[in-house]
């Protein structure tokens, strides 16, 4: 028998924006746009074909609806429609559009009736009575099936009901089809507004909305079509309108189109007219077209990391760290022709750059890996010596400032916290076996103007840290790659507490190599990369899951929200072109090859980050995003060749 897959826990899916903004030049065909005091809805005038859509666009590789999840609605209901059987949502079985519903939500006079197919295919009706939702009124409803099944309309106390059959947790939706205000037919098409809807699985979204300073109209997901620009009349009152949107490169705006939409494809834009000017809705002002080579820098050596930064009075620079001894490590200029060697520092296997700035001071931290003078006579010790640099304005060079014992670092991070400077170092290994040391972090100390050990933290094989601040919490997540018998090890995130930090989250992960904390809107989210699993003597796989995790502000933990295959992945980057948002991968390894391509990702909303540009890369271990003089840039540093290679993003 076929093993059928469950939805897990998901972000919110916004129905209503996913049929309204397949093409946002127009509204999509049977949808008009209205406006009722002031706040604007959508009107179906018949049950379009591209008002439906299948299941399986939206709820990727799930074959069963959760057990427990909420129904978000935002709408406004005449009170004719209190005599008919009106349809909010449908979903329909496979090739019946005139046949069976599997789960639904409908109006009957003045009740609210959630419909769904139960055990032996008789179709269940739960009623909320009393609801009195048909006054041409504005009403927000949470519908929340789980252990309880809830109605609350408007943050009000909510109307709950015992059923007598519970939700089955093998809802079978394989094949089926939304259906956006209809059942798929003229009979049943909701005949009244709809601002607001969402699918919210396994949660109570109750909690997310309520309370709200405007309850009639509390926002978890409009699509921005919808946004609140209310039509004025001559007398100061908002009327109830049909909103068309034109299309072209120029339009005039009077009193005459007022509250007219007007869709510029040259420009991406969404304007209203408020009756003298266009007002701004929705402007797309980049977009990447594509990426071209711009750079091939030949290094003096492989090289395991890039630090790209800003120096004043000099400009941009990068930093890269050179596997060879002999060569050591070379600090570039940002020229009008590309990157050019400006400084060489003598490293030892060096291994990564980070800089750092304190006031006005611009620093650079270098982990070396092979010993160096230090420990020349005492190889045993199996010490290494990290160094800090710092910027002489008056020799305009990087000159010597600290050095602190290390142990394989594989990473530095600098972050503030109440005005005080920290440095944080991944220990990976002491000697070639012993993965389970010790990490530091270090604070400055103003008086000897050095940095002094603050906190020890246990890491397993350390790679990478990763700083990041959320309102007044300030985070640290530590990836954590082999424990000396397996990489399927625990990742810590930490939080500060009374001046240090404290385990906030473990995470489970296959030789995590970096995290990359990153913001989308009010949405926080963490990636990790992870390189390969490997247990004992066993065989390594390198073709594993990287994963974004998003911070669920409500139960104050990070949740797994999109698995992308990866392959040996050593470094995520983040970056954002206008109103666009890139994750770039660096794939290093496939099992039998070094050239391989690093992915290029682009934000897309409710499929996540979906694969937009394929780069050539060997050996790739490090990406980094920069901008100049208005261009915007990647380049990436190569473990395995002396080459790094700048890439330019080309936008329109």
């Amino acid at each position: 028998m076929e093993q059928l897959t469950p939805l897990a826990d998901l972000l919110p899916l916004d129905l209503l924006s996913f049929v309204l903004e397949r093409d946002t030049s127009k509204l999509v065909p049977g949808v008009h746009m209205k406006q009722a005091g002031g706040v604007r809805g959508v009107h179906f005038s018949s049950p379009h074909t591209v008002l439906s859509f299948p299941s399986s666009q939206l709820l990727v590789n799930c074959d069963l609806f959760p057990k427990e999840f909420s129904i978000v609605v935002t709408l406004k209901v005449t009170h004719a429609a209190s005599t008919r059987n009106e349809y909010i949502f449908s979903l329909m079985e496979p090739k019946t559009e005139h046949g069976r519903i599997i789960l639904g939500l409908r109006f009957s006079r003045k009740y609210l009736h959630f419909l769904f197919k139960g055990h032996g295919g008789v179709v269940e009706h739960w009623v909320f009575r009393g609801t009195q939702l048909a006054d041409n009124q504005w009403h927000t409803l949470v519908l929340t099936i789980g252990s309880r099944v809830r109605l609350t309309v408007d943050c009000n106390s909510p109307v709950e009901i015992v059923p007598s059959t519970p939700f089955p947790s093998d809802l079978n939706i394989q094949g089926s089809r939304f259906h956006i205000g209809s059942r798929g037919r003229w009979k049943g098409l909701f005949s009244g507004l709809l601002r607001q809807l969402v699918l919210v699985p396994g949660s109570d979204a109750t909690r997310q909305i309520c309370p709200s300073s405007d309850p009639q109209l509390a926002a978890l997901s409009v699509p921005p079509l919808l946004l609140d620009l209310p039509v004025m009349g001559r007398d100061g009152e908002s009327h109830e309108t049909e909103e068309p949107v034109s299309v072209g490169l120029e339009r005039s705006c009077s009193e005459l189109q007022q509250g007219q939409l007007w869709f510029n494809p040259l420009r991406k834009g969404l304007y209203l007219c408020d009756g003298t000017a266009w007002i701004t809705v929705l402007e797309d002002h980049k977009r990447l077209d594509y990426v071209s080579e711009h750079q091939v820098l030949t290094t003096s050596s492989e090289t395991h990391d890039v630090e790209v930064f800003q120096v004043p009075g000099m400009g941009l620079m990068a930093a890269m760290a050179h596997r060879s001894k002999a060569s050591g490590s070379a600090v570039y200029l940002w020229t009008h022709s590309g990157f050019k060697l400006y400084q060489n520092i003598t490293t030892h296997e060096a291994l990564v750059w980070r800089h750092f700035n304190m006031g006005k001071k611009t620093y650079l931290v270098v982990s070396n890996s092979g010993g160096g003078p230090h420990n020349r006579f005492n190889k045993e010790s199996e010490m290494d010596f990290s160094v800090i640099y710092k910027w002489s304005k008056k020799r305009k060079k990087f000159v010597r400032f600290q050095s602190l014992q290390t142990y394989c670092a594989r990473d530095w991070e600098a972050f503030n916290i109440n005005r005080q400077t920290y440095l944080a170092v991944a220990n990976h290994r002491q000697g070639n076996n012993n993965h389970t040391i010790d990490s530091v972090i270090y604070r400055w100390n103003r008086l000897t103007k050095s940095f002094e050990v603050h906190q020890m933290l246990p890491t397993s094989g350390a790679y990478d840290w990763e700083f990041f601040t959320v309102g007044p919490y300030h985070f640290l997540v530590v990836a954590n790659a082999f424990d000396g018998v397996t990489t399927s090890v625990d990742s810590v995130i930490y939080v500060w507490i009374n001046g240090s930090f404290q385990v906030f989250q473990t995470i489970k992960t296959f030789c995590a190599t970096d995290w990359e904390m990153f913001q989308i809107g009010g949405r926080v989210f963490l990636v990790v990369a992870n390189g390969h699993r490997l247990h004992g003597n066993g065989p390594s796989r390198y073709a594993i899951n990287s994963t974004i995790y998003e911070l669920d502000m409500n139960g104050q933990l990070f949740v797994r929200f999109q698995d992308i295959v990866t392959y040996s992945a050593v470094d995520w980057e983040f970056f954002s072109l206008g109103e666009e948002h890139f994750l770039v991968v660096a794939n290093s390894f496939n099992g039998e090859s070094y050239s391989l391509n690093s992915i290029l990702y682009r934000w897309q909303g409710y499929e996540g980050f979906v694969p937009v540009h394929w780069l050539p890369t060997i050996g790739c271990s490090d990406w980094e995003f920069f901008s100049f003089k208005g261009e915007s840039y990647l380049i990436y540093s190569s473990a395995k060749a002396p080459l790094s290679k700048v890439f330019k993003l080309k936008t329109y």
